[in-house]
């Protein structure tokens, strides 16, 4: 590039986000160098590339992806005039602290807004979206493929990206069968929202191209169905805008970014897990979305959880193993599994921490709200390798495992299991499908 056209800038991202706004927008500008891409939050994606490939002519070599604590030397070193921050589920006040670092180190500090990186699409989409990880989207996501199916749409599901492996393998990803999970090397997490979704017989897509994505998407379904990740906003211009929001968070609805930003542009908010959440979180909940945003229908569900075994939980020593991110950066003190442990009358539930191996043992010292539940980390080999360990280490009668798939397919597990499963179940019926229909037309 000329030097005179150079501007200069780093995109501080979490493998996901970031991407995504470089491929639809970043890379577009004839006047943008993008020196390097930040990372955090995810094992082992600092010092990777992102690969020529995906870069494109302007980049050769690829663009090197450093760690996010070495932001100021960056800008310095570079002469980085503006830092973008993409990814999500942070604190307000953390990404004023992002803003601080950069404007200390002399950038400007940007963060691009929804209209540059919503892709248009030749067929319906829906969007389910969050204010913050762990409110219940994929159930929601799963309820709406079922009222599609019974309009006799071809649904096509679009999930948020989660590119932990060679990045060159995983531009435009497609799973139909179980198999295809074990032919792209899917890990943990990546199971977690892709395999109820091809159990109940829906496509699934996911990668890095999500332009390529949306194009390979619309040739195979009616509609897209937009599956959203942490509290991000929607990768896709939606024609229907669906926000869940969790009474057990309540307050965050407004403090979290971007789901305060999900939260605003949302045609409906779900207000999950009302069984379980006091009657004044609840209406707090209500009341923020009334004042954010009062176009918005509002719909109220419960979370009812369901266990393959009952027995096996009553009067027994019970670990509880929980989705990871919903408790790691989600900040939940606990999910289904606890709850399901309390409502059948568990003996105890064992605090697994004294018996945490590896990078297990290092999520608990970052983490240290997480007491007496095991969240299934699963980013890489070494961690299912440390959680497996962990798991067997742990004395206990029986584990209660509550992520959406079963890891006793994945783990070798030395001691009785049974499933948690949770499903949305709206106090009003008809207001979903009302709500898709109104999308299709």
């Amino acid at each position: 590039m000329s030097a005179k056209t150079n501007h200069r800038i780093i995109i501080m991202g979490a493998a996901g986000r970031d991407f995504h706004d470089f491929n639809v927008y970043w890379k577009l500008q004839p006047d943008i160098e993008v020196i390097c891409f930040t990372a955090t939050q995810i094992p082992d994606i600092a010092g990777r590339i992102y690969p020529p490939e995906l870069a494109g002519p302007k980049y050769p070599q690829g663009i090197p992806i450093y760690p996010e604590d070495q932001l100021e030397e960056l800008i310095q070193k570079h002469q980085v005039e503006e830092v973008t921050l993409a990814y999500s589920d942070l604190p307000h006040a953390f990404v004023m602290h992002q803003a601080a670092r950069v404007n200390a180190a002399g950038a400007h500090f940007r963060l691009l807004g929804t209209h540059y990186t919503m892709l248009k699409s030749t067929k319906p989409v829906i969007a389910i979206c969050a204010v913050r990880t762990g409110c219940g989207k994929s159930q929601t996501t799963r309820r709406i493929c079922e009222i599609l199916k019974e309009l006799g749409k071809k649904v096509a599901v679009v999930r948020h990206p989660m590119p932990y492996g060679d990045l060159r393998e995983q531009i435009c990803q497609r799973f139909a069968t179980l198999a295809d999970l074990d032919t792209h090397h899917c890990t943990i997490e990546e199971r977690e929202e892709y395999e109820p979704h091809i159990i109940a017989g829906n496509l699934v897509f996911a990668g890095i191209d999500y332009e390529k994505i949306l194009r390979a998407a619309e040739r195979e379904a009616d509609v897209i169905l937009w599956d959203g990740g942490n509290n991000d906003t929607s990768f896709f211009k939606p024609d229907l805008y669906i926000t869940v929001a969790d009474p057990h968070r309540p307050g965050h609805e407004l403090a979290y970014y971007p789901g305060e930003t999900n939260l605003r542009i949302a045609d409906l908010v779900v207000i999950n897990k009302v069984d379980t959440a006091k009657h004044e979180d609840i209406v707090t909940v209500e009341n923020n979305i009334r004042r954010s945003n009062p176009r918005a229908v509002i719909l109220k569900a419960n979370s009812p959880v369901t266990v393959s075994d009952p027995a096996a939980v009553k009067g027994r020593n019970v670990l509880v193993i929980e989705d990871g991110p919903t408790l790691t950066h989600g900040e939940m003190p606990y999910g289904a599994g606890h709850v399901a442990a309390t409502q059948l009358g568990a003996a105890h539930i064992v605090d697994p921490r004294p018996y945490a191996q590896g990078s297990i043992k290092q999520t608990y010292d970052k983490y240290r709200h997480l007491t007496q539940i095991l969240p299934a980390m699963g980013y890489g080999q070494k961690q299912m390798t440390d959680l497996e360990a962990t798991i067997n280490a742990i004395p206990c009668d029986v584990v209660l495992i509550a992520t959406p798939i079963d890891l006793g397919r994945l783990l070798k597990i030395n001691k009785p299991a049974v499933r948690v499963s949770y499903e949305l179940q709206e106090l009003d019926r008809a207001v979903l499908p009302r709500a898709v229909q109104n999308a299709l037309h």
